[in-house]
């Protein structure tokens, strides 16, 4: 237990913090594995919706710190890279 008052609040702070990163970073995850799903079932309008909605996460989080820049580029990386692979298939 903190003797100081500024700490305490920091504590509480950083509890809020955590919760709200982690909420973003799960979010990611689920919106991964969503893409991932959709690239078996083969679908190439799916897949640009979901590779969308998978950036856009991304963005938020970078934005509000919860993940690195770098962690989202490569993310973003990979993922145009399956969707892209994807595209050629059904061609």
């Amino acid at each position: 237990m903190p003797n100081i008052k500024s700490q305490e609040k920091r504590d509480r702070q950083n509890i809020k913090r955590e919760l709200k990163n982690k909420s973003l970073r799960s979010k990611i995850k689920t919106n991964r594995k969503k893409l991932a799903t959709d690239f078996e079932q083969g679908d190439a309008q799916v897949l640009q919706e979901d590779l969308r909605i998978y950036f856009k996460k991304l963005d938020k989080a970078v934005k509000k710190g919860a993940v690195h820049k770098n962690f989202a580029a490569n993310k973003k990386a990979k993922a145009a890279k399956l969707v892209n692979s994807a595209a050629k298939e059904e061609k």
